[in-house]
């Protein structure tokens, strides 16, 4: 009897407890709303701002009203119920608080804030490259909210951060041009150089980018020059003929004065080989390599005694060829 007594006390002041709490809660509740009531008709809070908190209120009070009915499962449930409401209560209190503020003040309360936020901001457009848009961000951190050391630091890292990377794409475009030069493409080395300077003016790598590939063509035409000599020298006739085509491509009349001596031997002295090739390659009845030099000779030398001679044995030379597998299946 003592026993059921005693729970019946207890559980009697436990419900007694939670009747207390759900009075006080409903109260509070009903007297913040009360509040923006007064505050709303006294013009002290806009209208946007009391219809807001009016709606936090409707929103938090049910939530109260189920911690509050909740306390009566013991002490520390009730405890960690009261810190619950302690924050609802704050968030609604600082809801109210800055429902009237212009937007100017609300930034004053919320600058550390939107700071961070503005520098994360600037360290992602760094990570990404966005030079330009790093530097909008920059000028806001600087002007709108005042924070000018900052802005500094990071103008200069991403000033940095920008000739780090475009050095980086430079050294690459060059190495495409000096592929270029070195396949001696000269039009297209003149046009991505051309290029190269246009997309980075401010790089220091294309000063004079346009003279490198003069000075690289000038070589490349030296080279021709020295082995074009040195295989007519040696009699190499049809490595001379070869070079003294592509040299032809880079001198002008005037540099090309000094060679013309040594170029119409070189050339007598191909067309006369090639005419002892064709008349040995006839004689030995060698028909597929007649008919190849006499191509060469009427491609090479196309207005040439020769060059109508040889024409004129062409289509018996190509009789005798296609004649050549028909007489050996009828042997």
């Amino acid at each position: 009897m003592t026993g059921q007594s005693a729970g019946g006390r207890k559980k009697s002041s436990s419900s007694s407890s939670v009747n207390i709490i759900l009075i006080l809660v409903l109260t509070w509740f009903g007297a913040l709303a009360g509040g923006l009531v007064v505050l709303r008709v006294q013009g002290m809070i806009s209208q946007e701002a009391f219809f807001l908190s009016l709606a936090a209120v409707a929103l938090v009070a049910p939530l109260g009203l189920m911690l509050a009915w909740r306390t009566g499962e013991g002490s520390s449930a009730l405890h960690r119920q009261q810190i619950h409401m302690r924050d609802l209560i704050s968030a609604v209190e600082t809801l109210v608080r800055e429902g009237g503020l212009s937007e100017g003040a609300k930034r004053v309360i919320h600058r550390r804030d939107e700071r961070e936020i503005l520098r994360r901001a600037i360290e992602q457009d760094i990570a990404d490259e966005d030079w330009d848009a790093a530097m909008v961000l920059v000028k806001e951190l600087a002007e709108r909210f005042g924070y000018r050391v900052d802005a500094e630091e990071f103008r200069a890292r991403v000033e940095r951060a920008r000739l780090q990377t475009m050095d980086r794409n430079v050294v690459d475009e060059l190495a495409g041009l000096d592929e270029l030069i070195r396949r001696s493409a000269w039009p297209e080395a003149y046009a991505e150089a051309a290029r190269i300077m246009r997309l980075y003016p401010e790089s220091h790598r294309v000063d004079g980018l346009r003279a490198r590939v003069d000075e690289a063509r000038q070589r490349y035409r030296k080279d021709l020059e020295r082995r074009f000599l040195l295989a007519a020298e040696s009699e190499q006739l049809d490595t001379a003929v070869e070079l003294l085509k592509e040299l032809d491509q880079y001198l002008t009349p005037t540099e090309a004065a000094p060679f013309q001596e040594v170029a119409r031997g070189v050339i007598g002295k191909h067309k006369e080989n090639l005419g002892v090739r064709f008349k040995l390659a006839v004689q030995d009845h060698q028909w597929e390599d007649a008919l190849a030099v006499g191509e060469q000779v009427m491609l090479e030398y196309p207005n040439t005694r020769m060059s109508q001679e040889v024409s004129e044995l062409l289509p018996t030379l190509r009789e005798r060829i296609e004649g050549q597998p028909r007489t050996a299946q009828g042997a």
